[in-house]
């Protein structure tokens, strides 16, 4: 990613009466730099208008993730969990995670296939809906524990509504070995 492409990364709108929300954003990437491409991305959603703050869980390395199962054949992961400060609508923030990871030249041509930027909105506040434009919880985030585990670094307390505690997920599939 270039500098330039940073400056001229559109700024989502925002409303200066809205409420800030906490929102939780999962950061992926297999392929090039990925340690270097989780922190321009980092850098780019704290900048964001409508962004007050965010921190980053320390990366974590998993197995991809393929729809018939892991794939240990595949480039692995570097994943991370950030915790979200802010006042944009959940589908403006998706909108705006998706410019970060064109930014990064995220290509959409298979379902989980191998990408330079994967970001995910896992959870907004207590949201709960199942929209056309974005579905919150993400539906399969209690099913990671690449997604629960940086999450509960960052929030001991953490939930994903409608599932309950993350801890409590997460020690679900651990005794289930899915993790």
């Amino acid at each position: 990613m270039t500098d330039e492409a940073t400056k001229k990364a559109p700024q989502p709108e925002t409303s200066p009466d809205a409420a800030a929300v906490d929102a939780v954003v999962a950061f992926g990437a297999n392929l090039g730099d990925r340690y270097a491409t989780l922190s321009a991305a980092e850098r780019q959603i704290a900048a964001l208008g409508g962004v007050t703050d965010i921190r980053m869980s320390t990366p974590v390395e998993s197995v991809a993730i393929t729809p018939t199962g892991p794939d240990p054949d595949k480039p692995g992961y570097l994943n991370a969990v950030a915790l979200v400060r802010t006042t944009l609508a959940p589908a403006a923030l998706l909108a705006a995670l998706h410019d970060v990871e064109n930014a990064h030249g995220r290509v959409r041509e298979e379902r989980w296939g191998d990408r330079t930027l994967d970001l995910d909105l896992i959870a907004y506040g207590d949201v709960c809906s199942a929209g056309p434009e974005v579905s919150l919880p993400h539906p399969r985030a209690h099913e990671r524990d690449f997604v629960l585990g940086p999450w509960l670094e960052l929030d001991p307390d953490a939930a994903v509504p409608g599932r309950g505690r993350a801890d409590d997920l997460l020690a679900g599939l651990l005794a289930e070995g899915a993790a």
